[in-house]
């Protein structure tokens, strides 16, 4: 669990970088792919998430049902893993899980707000000691002032990018195909294999971009 005070970034915008599938590649550097795979609700849908992990570990992706709720003038996002029929595990990558993540972005004032970030994922793979401990240390932080720092730069962004275009604020722009809740289920983590990274030594880790 995390927070971050945004100043000069109305709860609105950050609302929006956290939607905004086709801006995440401007500023998610972990990011190696993101797509929306279908809606269930006008605020919940189904999504595909690829992760570049730090060399020699293998990269994780996740495919999540996600949901939001604007509350008055503070917003809230989850989401949890699901299976889905049509994306099962890749062999090039680590299916991991997320239990349950969810970002509270609080007003604070008219042109200001507080980010709080709470996950609890499982990595799956048998991960080094090390590596867990600096991932709670460095890559959470480093990733909320990431957020931040695309949230000042949104808005200039947006005006050059289909700006009245905002399908998780008006759901009739949403072109996804409905999912049926019959297709999905819980990603349980002890049904999906176990990759045992335990025996990487910590001074092998590629420096490229693992404290982005």
């Amino acid at each position: 669990q995390t927070r971050i005070s945004c100043k000069d970034v109305p709860a609105e915008t950050l609302y929006d970088v956290l939607h905004d599938t086709r801006y995440r590649k401007k500023w998610d550097s972990n990011m190696i792919e993101t797509y929306d795979i279908g809606r269930l609700t006008v605020n919940a849908d189904v999504g595909y998430y690829s992760w570049k992990c730090p060399s020699p570990l293998k990269n994780r992706d996740f495919v999540t049902l996600r949901s939001w709720l604007p509350l008055g003038n503070d917003y809230m996002i989850i989401n949890y893993s699901v299976k889905h029929p049509k994306y099962p595990p890749r062999k090039d990558f680590v299916r991991a899980v997320s239990l349950q993540t969810g970002y509270l972005i609080k007003a604070n004032g008219a042109g200001a707000c507080v980010l709080y970030y709470l996950t609890q994922v499982d990595p799956r793979g048998s991960l080094p000691k090390w590596v867990v401990n600096r991932v709670s240390q460095f890559v959470a932080p480093k990733a909320m002032k990431k957020i931040y720092k695309a949230g000042l730069k949104y808005p200039e962004w947006k005006r050059k990018h289909d700006p009245g275009y905002k399908p998780w604020v008006y759901p009739e722009q949403n072109t996804l195909p409905s999912v049926s809740l019959d297709e999905l289920s819980v990603q349980h983590a002890d049904s999906l294999e176990n990759i045992d990274e335990t025996g990487l030594p910590e001074d092998h880790l590629s420096t490229s971009d693992h404290e982005a």
